[in-house]
């Protein structure tokens, strides 16, 4: 499993995921869909598209990755999670087949997602993919819309060095003559994105060109919710939007959405504004989202962001700024797989840290997270476990103090 011991169980190639499909019948060809890739903000991304959609009244199945607390979680349609039977029922019934293909775990749940969403009839499913775009499992679909939310640097072990080889993988997954969507428009890789364009004969849209931001505030709501207000300039709508996740970094994706949605209307279906509006409102009781600027507890205030690159810890530290609190404390725990000096030396140096390592063989020691913390002039102790790191931060705390918990999905995922 990539999520749990890392690049040993990384496969570019899509032989095997075309293998498992024709398999079970090619069921990624029998319905409409979505596909985002992106260095961040692809999964809340999804989330508020599949939303959108549900709202409109679509059967809508969403596949993204990783889960946080239940594998299942991975697979929904209208949020509702894929049954135990459907999974042990895929697997029995596969398992032969299957063992000479020698898939991984995630080509498998790929397979399972795919043939879970043609057995369901869905209108349209949201497809996430894991990393990457050329190479991963999810490029065997063809869209409707094609997006891509944005390009740091993550995963270069895999994807290349630099913001241009990146650009490139994740440019694999644009299709011949169907429309890209573009969240962030950047020096480095929008000639990558354009010439990929070009020569498939899609269009492109650079959303943070055309969905324009009129104003943002948050609401007076406990927690408070995210208002904000965008204009189009290829449509010359103006759509207002509040929204449960309230993390600043959350408009890039608003206008990311907009501007799919934008695309999906030309495509011929059915979005009014109103269920827009409502499934960017709904997104977590329709999805179950969970893990993004997530209040876990309101005294002390105590916040749980999945941010695990350099790029996500700078979202994630502007939000904490504009979050009032006299001290902060930082529950932190990393992947041993990512640039970790990066993320450290981009953290405050007078919050105090607790150091821990989440449950899984790809988790970096915490000790040893911590001795690298101090070439940073970052101070704090080491504990056993995510569990009894937050302990400590929250008997530490006071009352007007900020608790953030991240680094990893995996630290999110222990504490929720």
């Amino acid at each position: 499993m990539f999520h749990r011991i890392g690049a040993a169980a990384y496969k570019a190639d899509l032989s095997n995921t075309i293998a498992l499909c024709k398999i079970l019948g090619n069921p990624e060809k029998e319905f409409k869909s979505i596909h985002i890739a992106g260095t961040n903000g692809k999964g809340s991304t999804s989330h508020f598209l599949a939303s959108v959609m549900q709202e409109s009244g679509y059967k809508t199945g969403l596949f993204t990755s990783p889960h946080l607390k239940d594998f299942r979680e991975r697979i929904r349609i209208n949020g509702k999670m894929i049954s135990k039977r459907d999974v042990t029922a895929f697997v029995e019934q596969h398992l032969a087949d299957f063992e000479r293909i020698e898939p991984s775990f995630f080509e498998w749940t790929f397979a399972l997602a795919a043939w879970y969403f043609a057995k369901e009839n869905v209108d349209i499913a949201v497809l996430e993919t894991g990393m990457g775009g050329r190479l991963d499992s999810t490029n065997v679909i063809k869209p409707v819309v094609t997006v891509i939310t944005n390009i740091g640097l993550d995963h270069t072990q895999f994807l290349g060095n630099t913001l241009e080889e990146i650009a490139g993988e994740k440019a694999g997954i644009i299709k011949q003559g169907i429309p890209i969507v573009i969240g962030e428009t950047h020096p480095e890789t929008s000639s990558v994105f354009t010439e990929f364009a070009k020569r498939l004969q899609s269009t492109i849209t650079f959303a943070d060109q055309h969905i324009l931001l009129n104003q943002t505030y948050f609401t007076k709501h406990r927690p408070p919710l995210l208002a904000a207000e965008f204009y189009s300039s290829i449509t010359g709508d103006t759509h207002k939007l509040v929204s449960p996740l309230s993390g600043k970094y959350q408009l890039k994706n608003l206008a990311t959405v907009i501007g799919t949605i934008e695309k999906l209307i030309e495509r011929g279906l059915t979005i009014q504004e109103e269920y827009i509006n409502s499934g960017i409102r709904k997104v977590v009781k329709n999805t179950g989202l969970m893990g993004r600027w997530q209040t876990i507890s309101k005294n002390p205030l105590t916040i749980a962001d999945i941010g695990h690159n350099p790029d996500g810890i700078n979202e994630v530290l502007e939000q904490i700024a504009l979050t009032p609190h006299k001290n902060l404390h930082f529950v932190i725990g990393v992947v041993n797989d990512k640039d970790v000096k990066t993320m450290l030396s981009k953290l405050p140096k007078n919050a105090t840290y607790y150091f821990c390592k989440a449950d899984i063989p790809r988790g970096l020691d915490a000790g040893e997270l911590a001795k690298l913390a101090e070439n940073f002039s970052l101070k704090g102790k080491v504990y056993a476990s995510v569990k009894e790191a937050l302990k400590a931060a929250t008997n530490s705390a006071a009352s007007n103090d900020l608790i953030m918990v991240g680094g990893s999905a995996f630290v999110v995922a222990e504490i929720l």
